[in-house]
């Protein structure tokens, strides 16, 4: 079996902002939605404290990913899976060429686990009932 054309990617981050819709105008006629997000992805092993990458994240509407949105916002902790290409920008701060990722994302899996602000709320104490 051939890798050849073979263009998958997982990656793990938080959402940096809520994610922006907005419709276009398709080149071969009719319109369509897009959302855009961004993610920051950690390094494992981290080299340093805080050190991490961002990736631009587009969900097409009609794919599996654009049926989590609605559970999508700033600072949620996402999988998502697609395909990757580089997306090369201009730094706002010294104009200057960056490197950059962008993943269309065909499915987000969504962290489920429950957010407590006590960890030991968790622990149930032996003999304990319900």
């Amino acid at each position: 079996m051939s890798s050849r054309g073979l263009n998958v990617c997982t990656l793990a981050g938080n959402v940096a902002a809520d994610p922006e819709v907005r419709s276009i105008e398709r080149r071969t006629g009719g319109g369509a939605q897009v959302a855009n997000m961004t993610i920051y992805v950690d390094r494992i092993p981290s080299r340093k404290e805080n050190d991490s990458f961002m990736v631009e994240i587009s969900v097409w509407e009609g794919s599996a990913a654009w049926r989590k949105l609605p559970h999508i916002r700033k600072g949620s902790l996402i999988i998502a899976s697609g395909t990757i290409d580089a997306d090369p920008y201009l730094s706002k701060s010294d104009a200057q060429p960056r490197a950059g990722l962008r993943l269309k994302a065909t499915d987000i899996f969504l962290d489920s686990s429950p957010k407590t602000p006590d960890p030991s709320a968790d622990l149930v104490a032996v003999g304990q009932t319900f």
